[in-house]
């Protein structure tokens, strides 16, 4: 599932309008004639004309909500993909009457360049419908341009094979160079969806035929919420991930694009112990600063939460850093005892600054 950032208040979610799809440039690729606009929208279920209840809504922020690539394969259809795969006849046919050859293979071809009026190519049903062994067909057949058609919510079939956790259909679709940099609606490449749903096993494919520098690149991609793939994979908690983008380069100290925040202040914030301990013990920079200046510190400390304060201090966080506000972790301590037991009090201080090296 495409990107460009846009800052926004902490912890909002910025809905871009930036159209960021990628035209495949195949004039082969024609839209469905109206009567198989009919039948494809029945396999569907209600558009947003036809009925008002029984959507399958998955962007809340879209006006007019699709049913099938709105990552859901368990919508309600009348389709029937085992007809589609008939009618496909990727296998050679029985020595067909040399009279309807012709006919036989313009009708396949038609079936085959076909988009609905949702955007869809038969590639991203097939996998829609998780018809695995059709979709790995399609993939040989289909020319890497086709792979990677985005359908009117910007999703390519990588995407949809990810959400819907399809390793092998992954695998197929990288090693034909399917690209692993284009981005959805919400900005998401198919690397944050394994990162935002869990997908270990095809985010590990994505890896494997795709060089360490296009895998950089892709890390440092940010979706229209500012959130890099790090950043996901610590808002899910999800260590195995966190691991793995780790091994494979992911810069720890990152910012997300609306206020600064590091995977480190994430975890802070979600008072994971454990996920600030890993950061901290693979090298997160534990000053780290938002742009408001704030570090983990701070975090910590404002949300009261001593143990994760210690942890900090622990891996020798600076007390005494101001943010913008001109407040240390101290300053924000709000008389809880066993935080303040984390700070010395030997320091000469007035009106609540260290004067610390004056000289009298």
């Amino acid at each position: 599932m495409m990107m460009a950032n846009k800052p926004g208040d902490e912890g909002a979610k910025v809905d871009l309008g930036e159209d960021s799809r990628v035209d495949s440039g195949i004039e082969c690729l024609k839209s469905l004639n109206k009567e198989d606009q009919g039948g494809m929208k029945a396999a569907r279920g209600p558009s947003s004309s036809d009925s008002d209840s029984g959507k399958d809504k998955v962007v809340d922020n879209v006006a007019e909500e699709r049913v099938d690539s709105a990552y859901s394969s368990a919508y309600s259809s009348a389709f029937s993909m085992e007809s589609l795969m008939e009618q496909c006849r990727l296998s050679e046919p029985e020595a067909p009457p040399i009279a309807h050859e012709t006919q036989g293979a313009e009708e396949d071809s038609n079936l085959l360049a076909t988009i609905t009026e949702d955007g869809d190519t038969i590639l991203h049903l097939a996998i829609i419908h998780e018809e695995s062994e059709f979709a790995q067909q399609l993939i040989d057949l289909f020319p890497k341009d086709v792979l990677d058609i985005q359908n009117n919510l910007y999703q390519t079939p990588l995407h949809l094979a990810t959400y819907l956790n399809l390793p092998m259909v992954v695998r197929d679709l990288v090693q034909k160079k399917a690209s692993v940099e284009l981005q959805d609606q919400d900005g998401n490449t198919a690397l944050h969806v394994a990162c935002e749903q869990g997908r270990m096993e095809c985010a590990g494919e994505m890896t494997k035929e795709i060089s360490m520098r296009q895998f950089a690149e892709v890390l440092k991609m940010q979706n229209w919420r500012g959130l890099t793939c790090l950043h996901l994979a610590a808002l899910h908690k999800n260590y195995r991930l966190m691991k793995f983008l780790m091994k494979k380069g992911a810069d720890l100290n990152v910012q997300e694009g609306t206020s600064g925040k590091t995977a480190l202040h994430l975890a802070v914030e979600l008072h994971d112990e454990v996920l600030v301990t890993l950061l901290l013990n693979k090298g997160a920079n534990v000053d780290a600063a938002m742009f408001n200046g704030c570090t983990a510190l701070h975090l910590a400390v404002g949300r009261q939460d001593a143990t994760i304060a210690h942890l900090l201090c622990q891996s020798g966080a600076d007390k005494m850093l101001r943010n913008m506000e001109d407040e240390t972790a101290l300053d924000l301590a709000d008389g809880n005892d066993d935080i303040l037991a984390l700070f010395p009090f030997d320091d000469i201080q007035i009106s609540g600054r260290s004067v610390v090296g004056i000289k009298f």
